[in-house]
């Protein structure tokens, strides 16, 4: 267990995959504008990879890239749903879809927009991004 944060758990919309992430209940979730998250409408919160257990699906999911194929786009096979991917600001942790988590844990959302479409300037002006997959 994690001191402070709680346990959330979430998946895919078929429920082939299932995850496990410590984090705040009040999540910092951050909205992109790049080409990618533009199409999904992904936004995401970043935790350490220590802190995430995928728990079923792993042989149910397929990974998307491009580009310089930092970023690895996870999603299930069956439904084609990404509740979580490994994002290119923060290889060494996931980013999570909060409207993937389960009821009952989250108290509040607090969104950042991201100018992903500038990518590198928007990685090198944020204070904090970088670090919040390290745990």
């Amino acid at each position: 267990e994690y001191r402070g944060l709680v346990k959330h758990t979430g998946g895919c919309h078929c429920g082939a995959v299932r995850f496990e992430v410590w984090a705040s209940a009040d999540l910092h979730v951050f909205n992109c504008n790049c080409s990618i998250c533009t199409k999904k409408q992904n936004r995401h919160f970043i935790v350490p990879a220590s802190r995430f257990k995928l728990l079923k699906g792993a042989d149910n999911l397929t990974t998307y890239t491009f580009n310089t194929h930092c970023a690895q786009h996870t999603f299930c096979k069956t439904c084609g749903v990404q509740s979580f991917y490994t994002p290119r600001s923060n290889p060494d942790g996931y980013g999570i879809a909060p409207h993937c988590l389960d009821d009952g844990t989250v108290q509040t959302i607090i969104t950042e927009d991201i100018n992903g479409k500038e990518w590198e300037k928007a990685m090198r002006e944020h204070k904090t991004i970088r670090d919040m997959s390290k745990p």
